[in-house]
């Protein structure tokens, strides 16, 4: 196989990787998990959560990839296993947050903006609409969740070609640029996936139906994590 198709197949790989409905079902919960009611305000929200989660998702699986190739590791299947009920264990917390801040309108988790909490992160107990002094904008919670997600497919990418740990009839330069690749492809299917929930999110009946849509995907958020857990 030429490099060309590896590296459409490796850019592919991570686009498809990316569209995952563990990872899109977490974007929008944590989207959706502060509702504020302004619309403006959610659409932006679900641009950075998605991006945010994207680079700490493609962060962990390159750093795998890498050491997959480099160091010839590969993760045990029992930390995957595991990982993967984490990783439902967290959407159900999401879900379950969510549906306790809409019916309480209190609550939301961020990292502060100043103070002597600066760079820490707490569970701000009170209504999200009266919290001022602290940018939401720059929260990394998305990003510790995406890199927190990718634990459970570090092992299928460690198997993936190339990136198996016995992996040497390329060279490192090459091998580090499919890496790359694969990467930039689940930046790319997630971006677009809040490009898209921004543009749902910024329409007149979503944004009428309020609390209902929220509560649909926090619901959906549960389920999913449930499923994810047992399956």
């Amino acid at each position: 196989m030429s490099f060309l198709a590896l590296a459409v197949s490796a850019l592919m790989l991570g686009f498809l990787h990316g569209l995952g409905a563990d990872h899109l079902m977490a974007i929008a919960a944590i989207a959706l998990g502060n509702n504020d009611g302004k619309s403006d305000r959610r659409q932006a929200r679900a641009i950075r959560t998605a991006v945010g989660f994207a680079c700490g998702h493609a962060l962990v699986l390159s750093v795998g990839a890498v050491a997959a190739v480099t160091l010839g590791l590969l993760v045990p299947a029992a930390i995957s296993s595991g990982a993967e009920r984490l990783g439902g264990g967290m959407l159900v917390a999401m879900g379950v947050f969510g549906l306790w801040s809409i019916a309480s309108s209190y609550g939301h988790i961020h990292a502060a903006a100043g103070g002597r909490w600066s760079g820490r992160w707490h569970l701000h107990v009170a209504r999200a609409t009266g919290h001022p002094g602290h940018a939401h904008g720059g929260s990394v919670v998305p990003l510790v969740l995406g890199a927190l997600f990718a634990v459970s497919s570090l092992r299928a990418v460690m198997l993936l070609q190339p990136f198996t740990p016995g992996a040497g009839t390329m060279a490192l330069p090459a091998l580090f640029v499919l890496i790359a690749l694969f990467g930039v492809g689940i930046l790319m299917a997630m971006s677009l996936f809040g490009v898209l929930l921004a543009r749902v999110l910024s329409l007149r009946t979503v944004t009428t139906l309020g609390r209902s849509a929220a509560g649909i995907v926090a619901l959906a958020s549960i389920g999913l994590g449930f499923y994810w857990m047992v399956g």
